[in-house]
């Protein structure tokens, strides 16, 4: 069984789960080792399963008919990735979950999160957490590409995730803040100048 520090780290930050709760919870984890390129999800797919990101970064991103991709969100170390609305209303997701590097995930099945939400009620505490920082972050975005400039959510995103220059390529970041690679360029290019 992996290293379960990150995890426990984790979810002891929202909620305090003794001994047994842990290994109840340790139990339905599986560790799924996922290499770059693969898919966590694909479209189409319906989404059985929340997983702890352990190491390594997602990407969530939607295949167009033209055949381009929209990148939409990304998941890194100590994040949760899922598609909350394929697995809760057991519905195909019109998203792919991608990891762009080689990547560790500790995933739970949600026939399993279920059972751990009727035998450790405060476990339902931080799935009803972890679904409101999914929203909220879902809110934020939407206002953010309606009312902030290219650069504004450019500084955004560097502030949220200062290595993501380092890990996720440029045209994914330039897709997710809605500009080309060439405006994402130009924008890098101002702000490092006036640095």
């Amino acid at each position: 069984m992996a290293n379960l520090e990150k995890i426990q780290e984790n979810i002891g930050s929202i909620i305090n789960l003794n001994q047994e709760e842990w290994l109840a919870v340790a139990a339905v984890l599986e560790k799924k080792l996922i290499k770059k390129n693969d898919f966590f999800l694909q479209e189409g797919q319906v989404s059985t399963s929340i997983a702890f990101v352990d190491e390594g970064v997602l990407i969530y991103y939607k295949t167009l008919e033209n055949a381009n991709e929209v990148t939409t969100d990304f998941a890194f170390e100590n994040e949760w990735v899922t598609n909350n609305h394929s697995r809760l209303n057991a519905t195909p997701s019109l998203l792919n979950i991608k990891a762009i590097e080689d990547s560790i995930l500790l995933v739970i099945q949600q026939k399993d999160l279920l059972n751990l939400y009727d035998k450790i009620p405060r476990l339902e505490r931080f799935g009803r957490l972890l679904m409101e920082q999914a929203y909220i972050k879902l809110v934020e975005l939407s206002v953010d590409l309606q009312t902030l400039s290219a650069t504004d959510r450019y500084n955004k995103l560097v502030e949220n995730y200062p290595e993501i220059f380092q890990r996720v390529p440029l045209h994914h970041i330039a897709n997710y803040l809605g500009v080309a690679p060439k405006s994402l360029s130009r924008i890098r290019n101002t702000i490092f100048s006036k640095k």
